[in-house]
């Protein structure tokens, strides 16, 4: 039996009195994409910062690597090799695609931002940026400020500035999210060519992208694990078909 990877037991978060997450039990395998799906409302992003470091549970724990991280902060996890992308966009829109990428490098890396002009210079820094722009397709926007980007390249911005930090998992908050028919197709295109390189937990609402990258998916509803299992059993799943995917699972 593979030993999990990320381990979620009974993790339980509530708001005024409503269950956000609600013991919560799933485990991720290494090099898997596990996809979290659910109707709205149903917890996915709480559980998600939860798992970052951003939300605190109110019981329950996180292991990562064998690790209990249930209390680390989020700079603590992303130490580790936890990184997250954000369901909205979060990046430097007065800088370049370039220079985006390598502040998150610095972060991560912890060195100082006052001698930016230097680090533009310094090329184990660029280097690093630019092989993480080529694995999303960016390496030709370079030096485009991000201003000037589409709303589908910034989401593949933010999935090269969570590759450049080089994590263990990466936590995708709907990576799909606003994206016409052609820059979803893309984006799926990116992750799976990431598949077997990077352990993935991957919140989205597209089915159409979930069922073709996942591994495996886990169904929330009202704070509340259903089913967890392969593509083809979620789709066979009588209980998910009437909580969730209805007509989207024919």
């Amino acid at each position: 039996m593979t030993a999990a990877f990320l381990q979620i037991s009974n993790l339980y978060k509530s708001f005024g009195g409503v269950a956000a997450t609600d013991h919560v039990d799933l485990e991720v395998l290494e090099h898997e994409v596990h996809a979290v799906i659910g109707p709205n409302g149903a917890g996915k992003t709480t559980l998600i910062s939860q798992l970052a470091g951003e939300l605190e549970p109110d019981d329950g724990q996180v292991a990562f690597l064998g690790r209990d991280i249930t209390r680390l902060p989020p700079h603590a996890r992303a130490q580790l090799g936890l990184a997250r992308s954000f369901q909205i966009t979060s990046l430097m829109l007065d800088m370049t695609v370039r220079d985006n990428v390598a502040l998150a490098i610095q972060a991560h890396d912890g060195h100082s931002f006052r001698f930016w002009r230097d680090a533009r210079r310094d090329t184990a820094l660029t280097d690093r940026a630019m092989q993480a722009l080529a694995r999303v397709g960016l390496e030709g926007r370079a030096d485009t400020i991000a201003q000037q980007m589409s709303h589908g390249e910034h989401r593949q911005l933010e999935i090269a500035l969570a590759l450049a930090t080089d994590p263990k998992l990466l936590l995708l908050d709907e990576p799909m999210a606003g994206m016409g028919s052609e820059e979803a197709a893309r984006m799926v295109e990116i992750l799976r060519d990431l598949k077997g390189s990077k352990t993935m937990l991957l919140i989205e609402h597209d089915m159409d992208a979930v069922f073709a990258l996942a591994d495996r998916i886990t169904v929330l509803v009202y704070g509340k694990v259903i089913a967890t299992g392969k593509p083809d059993e979620i789709r066979a799943d009588e209980s998910v078909r009437r909580a969730y995917l209805g007509d989207e699972a024919g």
